[in-house]
């Protein structure tokens, strides 16, 4: 264990950086040969792993004696061996005995850590009348595949894993709803012994980055994207890189995009890095929520600091908040929360339209004689769609002069914002037939045109020759559809990341009550 700690210290000092945790992020490695295994080794001490899971049941032709000890004397690292049942969701099918005697073998020869599932643990820790080698740890596990228990059912399961003869308690459960994972962070906080307790699934992502937060002993981190040994473990490089994991500690504020789908953001990207060079003690993380009110009642602590709200939430994150800003409330939707410190009330309010309509604004000055009134004064501004996104910027170019067109796919709700705001409706079916006049403005606020699926638009490309500005919100794909098409019949285009990195700006503030480092999302944001 020393080994261990003092690599995960050695990394860090080199960085300048605080280490805040000593939770362990493990490597798993699922070569199909010893060869590979042992590449993948040297790979995982580079990309700064603290110790490898041997999967012994992805190797073929596997040799038992002759291929731990080869993969014990060539690691770098503290090695863990799992040699996994299909029974427990891994790929050995053979016998049983030989499977157990494996990991015996293993620990006799020197590994650092074995992983036996709860299942056999009790009659196999039984097998070893005692003479467990010093050296070598056993994680008891445990894999629930369908869903997470309750708080009580989790409790008993440690207990029972204790009692199995566990040196260091493991489980995995189930994410069904993001609220799953605050019981295993329960778990874990008040656990007496040496735990880990992860949460499978993109639900579940928060445990595998939050977890020294809590006190887990190791997380999980892979070395490529998507050659996982569960679902929803990150990559070692964004563990460490994108979270800045080694600075999570008990005091840690958590931040996060609440939005469904929400792994495209680059919000984490851009307030991470903001975070560390402003040394702010603080994670923000993707957060995919189902229901927002129910993940606000349920992370209530003032540690859960603040959010940043995307589609569909932005309309029932105004309803969760004790007090809303009037703009927001005018608009009907929050984009960013902020819990206050000292009673824990939700403060919301709406950076969507002025981070859009700056960007609309500043391209049109580019054009127009500059004036003291907004360049968007007396134009048509035909905004799609009706949710939060579509209510901020008909609002805010409303407020700017402009003549509002809400277009939607359900009249019905284009002719209530309409009415709301003072403007006109379409459904989406007539916007390709709607040119009263030349040097309109358009603004898709939707999703149509977002990864994965880059091939649709909502306006054919022929109608866009009316239009002498157009706006996406989109920013997966930087360049939509639209943009493109846009651009090609002759309009001037603004595309998401500008309204991103505006409405960015004054999340960062409300969030941390610092300036926003303009230059730095810039910056961050131009590597995209």
């Amino acid at each position: 264990m020393e080994l261990v700690e003092s690599t995960a210290a050695r990394l860090n000092m080199e960085n300048g950086d605080v280490i805040r945790n000593s939770t362990l992020i493990c490597a798993p490695l699922m070569a199909d040969s010893v060869d590979r295994m042992v590449k993948d080794m040297y790979r995982a001490k580079t990309s700064g792993a603290d110790v490898v899971e041997l999967r012994l049941d992805s190797l073929k032709n596997f040799n038992p004696r002759r291929d731990i000890e080869t993969l014990i004397k060539s690691c770098p690292l503290p090695t863990l061996f799992t040699y996994r049942p299909t029974w427990e969701g891994g790929q050995y099918d053979g016998d049983e005995n030989s499977r157990l005697d494996a990991l015996r073998f293993a620990m006799e020869t020197g590994a650092d850590y074995i992983d036996v599932e709860l299942q056999v643990a009790p009659e196999f820790t039984k097998s070893l009348l005692g003479k467990k080698p010093a050296k070598c740890k056993i994680i008891v596990s445990n894999h629930n595949y369908q869903i997470t228990p309750s708080v009580e059912d989790l409790g008993n399961l440690v207990v029972r894993i204790q009692a199995a003869g566990a040196d260091i308690v493991k489980f995995a459960t189930t994410a069904v709803d993001v609220t799953d994972v605050a019981r295993v962070f329960q778990i874990i906080v008040h656990s007496q012994v040496p735990i880990i307790g992860l949460v499978m699934g993109e639900r579940g992502l928060m445990s595998r980055i939050l977890c020294p937060k809590f006190g887990a002993y190791l997380t999980f981190g892979t070395l490529d994207p998507g050659v996982i040994s569960a679902p929803g473990q990150p990559t070692i490089d964004a563990l460490l890189n994108l979270y800045n994991f080694r600075q999570i500690g008990p005091d840690t504020k958590v931040y996060g995009i609440i939005g469904k789908p929400v792994s495209h953001s680059k919000s984490p990207t851009l307030y991470n890095e903001a975070f560390k060079r402003a040394g702010i003690n603080g994670v923000y993380l993707h957060l995919l929520v189902d229901d927002i009110a129910k993940f606000l009642q349920t992370y209530s602590s003032v540690d859960f600091a603040g959010f940043s709200v995307t589609i569909p939430h932005k309309e029932a994150a105004a309803k969760c908040c004790d007090e809303v800003d009037p703009v927001a409330k005018s608009i009907g939707a929050v984009n960013c929360i902020v819990r206050e410190p000292t009673d824990g009330k939700l403060f919301g309010c709406n950076t969507d339209y002025v981070g859009a309509i700056t960007a609309i604004e500043e391209a049109l000055r580019d054009v127009t004689i500059s004036t003291a009134s907004s360049p968007l004064a007396g134009k048509l501004f035909v905004v799609i769609g009706a949710g939060g996104a579509g209510k901020a910027l008909a609002f805010g170019a409303k407020e700017k002069g402009a003549r509002v067109v809400i277009v939607n796919r359900t009249y019905d709700r284009a002719k209530e914002l309409a009415a709301t705001i003072g403007g006109d409706a379409l459904s989406l079916a007539e916007l390709d037939n709607f040119h009263p006049e030349d040097g309109m403005i358009l603004a898709n606020t939707t999703s149509i045109g977002m990864q994965p699926k880059v091939d649709e638009t909502p306006i054919s490309k022929q109608a866009l020759r009316h239009y002498e500005l157009v706006f996406d919100a989109v920013y997966t794909p930087k360049i939509t559809r639209l943009l493109r098409e846009a651009e090609e019949s002759g309009a001037r285009i603004v595309n998401g990341l500008e309204m991103f990195i505006g409405q960015a700006y004054e999340q960062f503030e409300r969030f941390t009550g610092l300036p926003a480092p303009k230059e730095l999302f810039k910056e961050i944001m131009s590597n995209y």
